[in-house]
C-alpha cells in the first residue's frame, strides 16, 4: 500500500527537522524514511517526542551526512546500526535497514543489516508500527495494512506472530503494553502465540522487561495490559506475584477476588492522579504499581478462622518485602523500590485508626512514616475501597476526608514532614555528658516519641524531660 501524506493528514504536523534531514540524505544519494511509532502517532494525532528513521546508508555514511547538520551526535547504538543526534529541541535516531533475531540461549539481539525498506518493515513488531514515510517526498509505505489495523484497533504482526516473537521475545510484552497504551485488541492468533511462547520471555534481560512493564502500567488502560500478561502466562515469569492473587475460593469461605480487586484498585488510583501541576501528576508509575502490588502478601498470609472468616494478618508487611524483592529482580532503582514498597507497607495504616479516632500523635506518626509518599498514600488508601456497599464507601471516604483535614490543620501549626526532636545528637551528649553510642540513640528516640506525642515543647522543657528520662533509664 502506498500513497502521499497529503491524502491522509496535514504535512505540517511533521517536525521540520524530519523533512530537513530527509533532504540531507536525498542530496547525499541515500534513502531515508520516518518509521515505526512516530508514523503511527501521526495518524493518532499524538506528538512524537523522539523521531525514528531508517535508511539504506551504513552508520559511517549516516555520520557523514549529518556532520555539520546535527547539533550533537552520539554513537552508543552504532553496533546495532543506530546513530543518535539532536537538532534543536528534537532527538532523532537513524538506523540502517536491519533484521533482528535472538539466539536460543542469548539475551542480546543478533543484528544483521538489511537491504530494503520493505524487508525492514516486515521484520518489525506489529503492523501498526510497520509503516514508513519516505522523506522528503512524503510517500506512505504500508505493505501490511497498518492503517487499516490502526483504524480497527487490532494488534497484528506483519508475518506470523511465532516468527515475530522468535525474532524478539520482548515483543510479547510490547503487545500487552500497546493494549494498555492504545486500548487496542490483540488479534486471536497473536494471543495464542503469546501463550504458547511465553517461556521465551525468560531469555530477555530484566532491564528490557522492566521498561515495557513501566510503559504498560503508565498506559491509558493498565488493567487491560496486566490482564493480558496474566491470561497468556507471561506474568508467571515476569511478575508471578500478580497471577498468584487468583486465590482459589473455598465454597465454605467467601472472600473477595483479590486479583480483580487489585486491578480495580490500580484503575481507581490512576483516576485519582492529579494534573501536571498537582501533587501526583499522572501517569504516576509508583502509585499505580503500588496499587497493583498492594495485596500480594495475601496468598502467603491467608488463614481460615474458626468463625468461617478469612484473615490476611500482616499481609502488608509481607507484601512490602515481596514487592521490593520483585522490583530488585527487575532492576528498578533503589528510590523507586523504596517508594513502592513503602506504600504497600502503609496501605492498611488508615484502618488501624479508623474506629478509635485520630489523636494528634497518630496524625503526626502517619505523616512522618509516609514521608514523601504521603500524597500517593492518600490516593492509594482511597482507591483501596472497592466495596459495592455505598454506605460503607461513603463512611470510609468521610473518615479519610477527616484525616486529611486533621493533617492540614496540624501542618499549619508545624512542619509534620520534618518532625525532629528538639535536641539534636550533639545537644543530647552535652546534656547527659555521654560520648557517641547507643545511649544517644535511645535518648534521641525518646525525644522523638515525645515530640510526636505532645508536639512542640521548647528546648528547655525537652532538656528537663530528657534529664528525668535519663535518671530512670540509665
Amino acid at each position: 500500500m502506498g500513497g502521499t501524506m497529503t491524502q491522509l493528514f496535514d504535512p505540517s504536523s511533521i517536525h521540520p527537522a524530519a523533512l530537513d534531514l530527509g533532504r540531507q540524505f536525498s542530496a547525499a544519494g541515500h534513502d531515508l524514511s520516518l518509521v515505526g511509532g512516530p508514523v503511527r502517532d501521526l495518524f493518532l494525532g499524538r506528538t512524537a517526542l523522539d523521531l525514528d528513521f531508517t535508511t539504506d546508508a551504513s552508520p559511517d555514511e549516516t555520520l557523514e551526512v549529518v556532520q555539520g547538520w546535527a547539533d550533537a551526535v552520539w554513537e552508543i547504538g552504532r553496533d546495532f546500526g543506530t546513530i543518535g543526534m539532536r537538532k534543536g529541541d528534537v532527538q532523532l535516531e537513524v538506523t540502517t535497514y536491519r533484521a533482528e533475531a535472538y539466539d536460543e540461549t542469548s539475551r542480546k539481539p543478533v543484528v544483521a543489516f538489511g537491504t530494503s525498506l520493505e524487508d525492514d518493515l516486515y521484520r518489525r513488531d506489529f503492523t501498526i508500527n510497520a509503516m514508513a514515510l519516505r522523506l522528503p517526498g512524503l510517500e506512505l509505505v504500508d505493505p501490511h495494512g497498518g492503517i487499516k489495523d490502526l483504524h480497527a484497533g487490532v494488534l497484528r504482526t506483519p508475518g506470523t506472530p511465532e516468527d515475530s516473537f522468535s525474532d524478539d521475545p520482548l515483543r510479547m510484552m510490547r503487545a500487552a503494553r500497546f493494549a494498555a497504551q492504545l486500548d487496542v485488541e490483540v488479534a486471536p492468533e497473536v494471543q495464542r502465540a503469546m501463550t504458547d511462547m511465553a517461556g521465551r520471555i525468560g531469555i530477555v534481560s530484566a532491564e528490557r522487561v522492566r521498561e515495557e512493564l513501566v510503559k504498560l502500567v503508565c498506559g491509558r488502560r493498565p488493567r487491560k495490559g496486566v490482564d493480558l500478561l496474566v491470561t497468556t502466562g507471561l506474568a508467571e515469569i515476569v511478575l508471578p506475584e500478580v497471577p498468584a492473587l487468583q486465590l482459589e475460593i473455598d465454597e465454605h469461605h467467601r472472600h473477595k477476588d483479590v486479583y480483580q480487586h487489585s486491578l480495580t484498585v490500580m484503575e481507581q488510583a490512576a483516576a485519582l492522579e492529579s494534573g501536571p501541576d498537582g501533587p501526583v501528576p499522572g501517569p504516576d508509575f509508583v502509585l499505580r504499581f503500588a496499587a497493583l502490588m498492594h495485596d500480594i502478601g495475601k496468598p502467603a498470609t491467608r488463614r481460615f478462622e474458626d468463625s468461617g472468616a478469612v484473615s490476611f494478618r500482616h499481609h502488608e508487611v509481607v507484601g512490602a518485602k515481596l514487592t521490593a524483592k520483585r522490583m530488585r529482580a527487575l532492576r528498578f532503582d533503589n528510590d523507586t523500590i523504596k517508594k513502592v514498597s513503602r506504600l504497600v507497607e502503609l496501605h492498611m495504616r488508615f484502618y488501624g485508626y479508623g474506629e478509635a479516632g485520630w489523636t494528634d500523635s497518630a496524625v503526626r506518626r502517619y505523616v512522618r512514616d509516609a514521608g514523601d509518599v504521603l500524597e500517593r498514600l492518600h490516593r492509594l488508601t482511597r482507591a483501596d475501597v472497592t466495596s459495592r456497599n455505598r454506605r460503607k464507601v461513603a463512611r470510609l471516604s468521610g473518615a479519610y476526608d477527616d484525616l486529611e483535614q486533621r493533617i492540614a490543620e496540624l501542618s499549619a501549626q508545624e512542619e509534620l514532614e520534618a518532625v525532629r526532636p528538639e535536641l539534636d545528637g550533639q545537644r543530647i551528649m552535652a546534656v547527659l555528658g555521654v560520648p557517641p553510642g547507643p545511649v544517644v540513640g535511645r535518648a534521641y528516640k525518646f525525644l522523638l516519641d515525645l515530640r510526636l506525642d505532645e508536639g512542640e515543647l521548647g528546648a528547655d522543657e525537652a532538656e528537663r524531660r530528657l534529664r528525668a528520662w535519663a535518671a530512670d533509664a540509665l
